[in-house]
């Protein structure tokens, strides 16, 4: 798969294509449907398969921190179009100026001049240009104009309702994550490489495998227990996610401790998968209460993964 990175990055290579747009931001069920569909239209056009996507999402330009958690970062959106097929992905910076281009100039410097789109795959509620003054009516009237077709999405229910980023999110704030996964069509994952923390874990006795989140703004905070997936092998772990308030923290972190091993990390590709919600994060008045916290939540994710042991296998997580 190839990732373009902007509207001046595209080479005439990349002229003639079936597309689509949206912020995939899950690449859940509901968006691998409208992907088979690009890549149906774009095998019975014998031409690429584009997904058009931005970055920053544009609810994050206009709101900043007061925008929804995404589900997934940059990276780990790119390697999941990437492993549905999509032969292109064409990244948009959101700014200032996209944000102030008119319809007309989003199908003329976009659709036409850019990508030479010859099947367009949308919602029929999708909205763009400069105040969401385009609209689907507009984008069949240019397409009749200038030789591309136009297709509505097909909206997935599960449990009689649609699936959404928004859905996906609010049941992982719940600690729903069976709901999540049948959503998201695999388990919910965090990827990032192990990075140096101030090492505070290992002067507690537990030392924890970190992951900064950098502009990622996770749907999850608190205490959980986890899957660790690294080089290939998967470690219960128990994990936090948050602004680590006892020790001031100013970013957010992933940082968590893997049962049952003894090496370094650091530099390592991790993926965590989450199971189960122990506790919201909160402060503490020191070390010492922060320290006998951790290991009632350390006996706490032990128990836990003792008694489902017993029920049913809890590996499984996608390969990185």
């Amino acid at each position: 798969m190839e990732l373009i990175r902007g509207l001046h990055n595209l080479r005439d290579k990349h002229r003639g294509c079936v597309a689509t747009i949206g912020n995939f931001d899950g690449v859940h069920l509901g968006h691998q449907k409208v992907l088979d569909q690009v890549k149906e239209q774009a095998q019975l056009h014998n031409l690429p398969s584009v997904v058009i996507i931005f970055e920053p999402q544009p609810r994050e330009f206009f709101a900043g921190n007061d925008a929804p958690p995404r589900l997934t970062r940059f990276d780990e959106k790119v390697r999941l179009l990437e492993k549905q097929g999509v032969d292109r992905v064409l990244c948009l910076t959101f700014n200032s100026r996209l944000r102030a281009m008119s319809a007309q100039a989003f199908v003329d410097e976009l659709l036409l001049n850019g990508l030479k789109v010859k099947h367009f795959v949308v919602g029929d509620d999708f909205r763009f240009g400069c105040d969401r003054s385009g609209d689907y009516t507009m984008l069949e009237a240019a397409g009749h104009a200038h030789g591309f077709s136009v297709e509505h999405t097909h909206t997935f229910e599960i449990e009689d309702q649609r699936v959404s980023s928004t859905r996906i999110r609010e049941s992982l704030m719940r600690g729903d994550f069976e709901l999540s996964e049948r959503l998201l069509g695999r388990p919910y994952t965090v990827t990032g490489r192990v990075v140096h923390g101030q090492k505070l874990g290992r002067q507690l006795g537990v030392p924890t495998a970190n992951v900064r989140m950098h502009r990622f703004r996770c749907p999850l905070q608190g205490v959980y227990t986890v899957l660790a997936r690294v080089q290939g092998r998967d470690y219960p772990a128990i994990c936090n996610v948050g602004m680590r308030p006892t020790v001031n923290g100013r970013l957010p972190v992933l940082e968590a401790h893997l049962f049952d091993i003894d090496q370094q990390l650091y530099g390592q590709l991790m993926q965590v998968r989450f199971l189960h919600f122990l506790r919201p994060e909160k402060r503490f008045d020191g070390l010492d209460a922060l320290k006998t916290q951790i290991n009632f939540d350390l006996d706490l994710a032990r128990e836990w993964f003792a008694l489902q042991a017993g029920a049913k296998p809890i590996s499984g997580s996608e390969q990185i």
